[in-house]
């Protein structure tokens, strides 16, 4: 028997994320839903260093967790993640690029084609 989340958003944000994936065909979102659905502590906690290390100018990255701010991002991507700290969203805009919910990401890019997910 699997616990429902009490968080509400994180709750609608799976539900959300299946209906695209069933809708759409498209697995990342399945995928994301599934690292989604982990208890908070196995979750992806990822720091703008690795987004740096792993993407080039233009990409767009999925983070399915939280991003945190340790480390510099030096060009512009568009990060979708269900949490973010203040710092890192400061940084991510300083750089050019986006930081959005995964959601908003979804609404965009139904398909999720392009799309890499970090962790």
């Amino acid at each position: 028997m699997e616990l429902a989340k009490t968080n509400i958003v994180l709750r609608k944000t799976i539900s959300e994320l299946r209906k695209a994936a069933n809708k759409y065909g498209a697995a990342i979102w399945d995928r994301v839903a599934e690292e989604l659905s982990r208890p908070r502590r196995s979750r992806r906690v990822v720091n703008l260093s690795r987004i740096n290390r792993y993407t080039e100018p233009g990409d767009v990255v999925v983070v399915p967790g939280k991003v945190l701010a340790a480390g510099r991002l030096d060009h512009p991507v568009t990060v979708a993640s269900f949490s973010f700290s203040k710092a890192a969203v400061e940084k991510i805009r300083a750089s050019g690029g986006r930081a959005i919910h995964i959601l908003d990401l979804v609404k965009e890019n139904p398909k999720g084609s392009g799309v890499k997910i970090i962790g």
